[in-house]
């Protein structure tokens, strides 16, 4: 199937999945739907199973949109909490169209508890609630990570794959044209499960190094040897670097547990030049999981500034992570959301294309770890293979069966759609989008396609919109409710209104004389004024914001 044929069936509404190998334009028949439903103004939600995906076609990860949040399985208990949130249910209510990218990633456990919940927020029992969605993926991606059994379990395991009626829109047209043809042909060759024997000495054979003036992103499958790269980096670099210690509160078994799931090492050393990967997702701050950067600089408290390599300049800040039951606190776990890259784990680079990698197969012990690893790089020439084994070119043997279905699949609805008339098609499309509250009256839609940057209005910072609630006399947990981004963000504005000296009344939100007496003998104990020997020195009393708050009057 072509992406014609693909954007066809998506435009007609139906529940569709989108997939074919890596350069046969997924991301740009995903991208181009998306872009025929805005200027018909049909509102869609873009989501992915990671933060990396997410930012590919401009979205979040689903568990963020959902509110699903780190769960994979949702108790009645969570159903009902999550349909008393208002903001929550008008998002599903008013979204007749759900986009999820990388779904090899997302369990069925989770899926179907993202059926379940969208029936009970859009009062309906079809399946997702009648919302049309669209996945998109590979399976010959690595699968979900599935606690507690030795079972691979793919998304097309789930009730609520079997139920939704499912279009599959197999793209086998090559775009990707810098990718050459020995690596092509030993991508293919995985994909069938076929590997002819002059594969393997090719790849045996393939020896080569880059020039000094290229860095590759080297790959490894096991976080041992990630970790243990990345503290040989580290140490060559000048200095004695800075350390951010973890601070933790709640029962050991559950800060353990949340520890595990977060990614953010307990113990971070930094220096200046440090190679680092952002572990959270904070679209305010602009940061993804995932996100790539260079230590740039320690700013006068003492933290990081990072230069992302799309050049922007972000001051890190302490993130927690919370595991909540009834709104109390279980566990909470607070550090820097970083870690260093100088090396990065396969599983982690999946939806990356690199330019250069240096990868190590030779401990690879689950299939399709080696497809995705080969699979970032554009050509043999960007590839330095430091390790193989025979499990490196394996793929999981269900997919490769799973994958001749999809292909018949496939066919069969190029060759339905085949059966309409182009007018009877048009009559489809105009139908779902009327459906979906969208408009067919072709000067809205020129309308809407001729808009420019140039004649939006112009965006007020982001700092002064929390300026703006702020004067309202909001608390700052309601403005950052309102305003969807987390505590720290809206002490950052604060901050930020504070230095370019806006005439705001932070009398209100000062700390009680008690706290103030505390938080004040403390900073004035600590050598440098950083906030993270001052919060270890109060025993994670108070919250980081809630000392850079107090900080605010210190001064």
């Amino acid at each position: 199937m072509n992406q014609d044929d693909a954007l066809t069936i998506l435009k007609a509404g139906r529940n569709v999945y989108l997939t074919g190998p890596a350069g046969s334009g997924k991301t740009h028949t995903l991208k181009s739907y998306i872009d025929y439903l805005k200027d018909r103004g049909v509102s869609v939600g873009l989501t992915a199973s990671t933060g990396i995906a997410a930012t590919h076609i401009g979205g979040m990860t689903i568990h963020s949109w959902s509110g699903i949040g780190i769960k994979e399985e949702l108790t009645e208990y969570d159903i009902d909490a999550l349909t008393q949130k208002e903001k929550l249910v008008k998002r599903f209510k008013e979204t007749p169209v759900l986009i999820i990218d990388e779904v090899s990633m997302i369990t069925p456990r989770f899926f179907n508890s993202l059926d379940w919940l969208a029936r009970e927020m859009r009062g309906t029992e079809a399946p997702f609630g009648g919302m049309q969605v669209v996945l998109s993926g590979d399976f010959f991606q690595l699968p979900p990570i599935t606690r507690g059994t030795s079972r691979v379990e793919f998304i097309f395991h789930s009730e609520a794959w079997r139920k939704m009626d499912v279009r599959v829109c197999y793209l086998e047209e090559q775009f990707r044209q810098e990718r050459d043809d020995m690596l092509g042909q030993i991508l293919s060759e995985m994909r069938k499960g076929e590997i002819e024997e002059e594969t393997y000495v090719v790849l045996q054979e393939h020896k080569k190094t880059f020039t000094d003036d290229i860095t590759p992103t080297r790959l490894y499958t096991h976080n041992i040897d990630v970790d243990a790269l990345n503290e040989k980096e580290i140490e060559k670099l000048p200095g004695n670097g800075k350390v951010f210690h973890a601070q933790t509160k709640g029962k050991a078994a559950l800060v353990t547990a949340l520890q595990k799931g977060i990614l953010a090492p307990e113990e971070l050393l930094l220096k200046k030049d440090a190679q680092v990967m952002f572990v959270k997702n904070n679209f305010e701050a602009g940061y993804v999981n995932g996100t790539l950067g260079i230590v740039e600089d320690f700013n006068m408290e003492g933290q990081p500034i990072v230069r992302t390599l799309s050049g922007k300049k972000i001051t890190v800040y302490p993130e927690t992570w919370n595991i909540e039951e009834d709104g109390k606190i279980l566990a909470q776990v607070a550090q820097l959301p970083l870690r260093l890259a100088w090396a990065i784990t396969v599983h982690k680079s999946q939806g990356m294309t690199l330019d250069a990698a240096e990868i190590d197969l030779s401990k690879a012990f689950i299939p399709g770890q080696g497809y995705v690893a080969l699979s970032r790089v554009r050509s043999m020439e960007g590839l330095v293979l430091t390790g193989i084994n025979t499990m490196a070119l394996q793929v999981n043997q269900e997919v490769i069966t799973v994958d001749a279905w999809l292909k018949r699949e496939s066919v069969k609805w190029r060759k339905v759609i085949e059966r309409f008339e182009s007018d009877e098609m048009e009559a489809m499309h105009r139908e779902f989008i009327q459906r979906s509250g969208g408009t067919v009256d072709e000067k809205e839609i020129q309308k809407n396609k001729n808009k420019v940057v140039e004649e939006a209005p112009q965006k007020i910072p982001t700092h002064l919109q929390t300026k703006a609630l702020y004067e309202q006399g909001l608390p700052l947990a309601d403005i950052a409710k309102l305003r969807g981004v987390t505590m720290g963000t809206i002490v950052t504005h604060i901050e930020k209104m504070k230095e370019e000296g806006h005439e705001i009344d932070i009398k209100r939100i000062k700390p009680k004389a008690s706290d103030m007496k505390k938080i004040k003998k403390a900073f004035s104990e600590s050598k440098d004024g950083k906030l993270t020997p001052v919060h270890k020195m109060l025993k994670g009393e108070y919250t980081f914001e809630e000392l850079r708050i107090a900080r605010l009057f210190l001064g």
